[in-house]
This record gives C-alpha cells, structure tokens and sequence, in this order.
C-alpha cells in the first residue's frame, strides 16, 4: 500500500484516485514500548468528498447527504490507532473509509410492499373471535338464579 499509485479500489465498484486521498500521521496514544514517543503510527485518512469527481454525481449526493453529520467542509475523516505499526494502521484506515462510502453510497432499499392476507385466514380470525366472544357471553351470571 506504500509504493502504490494507482487507485483504491473500493467494494468493486468503486474507485479512488490515490491523489485524492490525504495521509496524516501522528503519534499513537497507547502501547508501543520504548518505539513509542518516535513512531508516527496513528494514521488518519481524509478523503474531499465534496470536491471529488471519482464518484458518480448521484452517488456523491447520496454520501453527501447521508455523511452530513461527519463532513467538515465536505470532507470525510477516518482515524487508525489500534495497531502499533504505522503501515497496518494505513490498511485499517483504508477499509474504514472504503466501509464506510460504500454503505453511504449504496441505494436506499426497495419500498416494502404488504402482502395481501388470505381470506380463508382472515375469516378464521373472526369466527374465533366471534366464539371467544360467545364463551365470555356465557360467563356472565345474569341467568342464573
């Protein structure tokens, strides 16, 4: 992932240019040893959603919509720290984002359509309904004398 300079493929479909993506790192809370206070192994990975054109314009306003509240500028941030080299952080950053703008890009699901209740169960229902009705009917003591 270090060397590479062509795109990231994200979920098949689609793809971002390595240009586009920019690299931060910084000093990771957490273990690390005696390595720790030099390593720069937290990693966060800004991609400009607002400003791309790698994405189709529908899904772009799909993700812009659904991302708002994590957009700043229109700008979506991922952040990597749990791993203590630098480059596993990269990967684990890189899924993330390529995690997140695929749900965020992906259609709304198909309109439920309700399924049409059978008669015969429909009817069923109302004659137990009607007998349960007749049975506590039956248990109130007016006739008896």
């Amino acid at each position: 992932m270090d060397g590479m300079s062509g795109p990231y493929v994200i979920r098949g479909s689609v793809a971002l240019p390595e240009a586009e993506l920019m690299w931060r790192f910084s000093r990771s809370s957490g273990p690390g040893g005696q390595h720790v206070n030099t390593t720069d192994s937290q990693v966060e990975l800004r991609f400009d959603l607002g400003g791309t054109d790698a994405l189709p314009e529908v899904w772009k306003q799909r993700a812009l919509q659904r991302l708002a509240p994590r957009l700043v500028d229109g700008v979506v941030s991922v952040r990597a720290s749990e791993h203590r080299s630098q480059w596993r952080n990269r990967e684990t950053a890189a899924v993330r984002l390529a995690a997140l703008l695929a749900e965020a890009t992906a259609p709304p699901p198909k309109p439920r359509r309700p399924t049409r209740i059978p008669r015969g169960i429909n009817e069923r229902r109302l004659r137990e309904k009607k007998q349960r009705a007749d049975v506590k009917r039956g248990r109130s003591g007016r006739d008896w004398g």
